[in-house]
This record gives C-alpha cells, structure tokens and sequence, in this order.
C-alpha cells in the first residue's frame, strides 16, 4: 500500500494529537495544581479525602506510659483515657495514670559512693481533664502503604498524688521515710493518632504536668513552694465508636 509524505504526516499529527490528548487527561489535574501554584494571584487549598472521622465519636484508650523527669527514679506505668469529640477538630478528655516508681542506678550509685540519700517526690497516680485540638491531619506512604494519622494537642487540669522525702532527707540521723502529697496543676500534652482501622488507632503522646511545690526541708525551715514538672512518653491503643 502506498502512503503519500502528507498522509503520513497527518497520520504521525493525528497520533501524537491523541496520545497528547490521552496524556492530558490522565494528568490535568496534576498539571492543574503546578498552574495554579505557579499564579502568585491564586490562592489554592488542597483537601483530601477524610477517611478517618472523629465528630460524634467517643474514644477509649489504655496504654503504657514511661516516665522521662526521673533523675533518681525508674518511672512505668499505665495510662486510661476517654473522650469525645463534638466536631472534628475539639474534644474534651478524662485521663487516669497510674505511675510505679523505682530506685534508679544513680540512686543506688549514691548511696553507695556517698552515703547520702537524695531528696525525691514522686508522683503515685494523676488524673483529670483537658480540651484536645486536633487541627491537623495527613496521610504518608512508607513501604507502599498509606497510613493515616491526626497531629492533636491538649491542655487541662490534673490532680496529681504524690509522695516525697522533705522532711526527713537532710537529717543523717533520720531513715528516708516518704510522706503522701496531693497537688493540684496543669498538664498539657501533644500526639498522634495513627489509624489502624475505621475504629482502632494507635496513639503516642508527650505529656506534660505541671505543679507548685516545696523543696526538702533543711534546719526546721521548709523551702518555699517553686513549679515543677514531670514529663511522660505514653504508647496506647484506642477504639473509637
């Protein structure tokens, strides 16, 4: 079959017309975005798919907390927690922990090397209540998996029970005995939710509490009360309904 130079020139157009056209079809959208942030007059927000919905949710978590403040104390525990969500980006949530405290290698090294006991108030349990934003959410994909999460943060109250060593650690002559305290101060915390499931996460949360209290006592005179803190590192898992 004989093809003329201008049928094949208009047969090589047509194709390359159809395969562009193929092309800008499959990728406009993406095309679309370059433009767009290329115009400095655009203003362009880009949303996504919300697969994970947290309005009108209650949640539940229980996790493992470690305790991060300790200089002489080994610090684990457990953390509970319950919420609710009235939109998707605020919620109110009750917290319980549980903390178990233990003498660390620098308190053992101490008081081998020194003979001294250090002043130490640890704290037994806390609980309370706190506003949750979650204002951000995102997606990333690792190993060919997307995997959702929400970035939140908090802030509240906490009654916080402790227990310390003030009044008996700058006597020598004394044995380290530990008396209950009971405080009453802030925490304020931010995490992650990384969803499982449509209604299993996990969660991971740095957690900050906060309070005013006494130093040790020296001589018959008690130190006068300065803000302290405790900071843990809380791994949970939550069911969402």
């Amino acid at each position: 079959m004989y093809f003329s130079r201008g049928r094949i020139t208009t047969f090589l157009v047509s194709t390359l017309l159809m395969g562009a056209s193929i092309l800008e079809t499959k990728a406009d959208e993406k095309d679309l975005y370059k433009f767009l942030w290329l115009d400095p007059d655009k203003k362009v927000y880009v949303l996504q798919n919300k697969l994970y919905k947290k309005e009108r949710t209650i949640y539940t978590q229980l996790g493992y907390l470690a305790g991060l403040s300790g200089e002489y104390q080994d610090t684990m525990g457990f953390n509970f927690k319950a919420g609710y969500y009235f939109n998707e980006e605020f919620a109110v949530e009750m917290f319980y922990n549980s903390y178990s405290n233990s003498n660390n290698d620098a308190y053992e090294n101490l008081q081998r090397i020194n003979q001294s006991v250090p002043f130490i108030r640890r704290i037994n349990s806390s609980y309370g209540a706190m506003g949750v934003w979650s204002p951000f959410y995102g997606k990333i994909n690792t190993f060919n998996k997307i995997i959702y999460f929400d970035w939140n943060f908090g802030l509240g109250l906490a009654k916080i029970n402790a227990e310390s060593n003030k009044d008996t650690v700058s006597d020598p002559n004394a044995s380290s005995t530990f008396n209950s305290e009971s405080y009453v101060g802030g925490v304020a915390k931010t995490g992650l939710r990384v969803h499982a499931t449509k209604k299993l996460f996990i969660g991971i949360d740095l957690q900050r509490t906060f309070y005013q209290a006494p130093g040790p006592t020296i001589n018959g005179a008690t130190a006068s009360d300065k803000m302290r803190g405790t900071s843990d590192l809380i791994l949970s898992i939550g069911y969402s309904f």
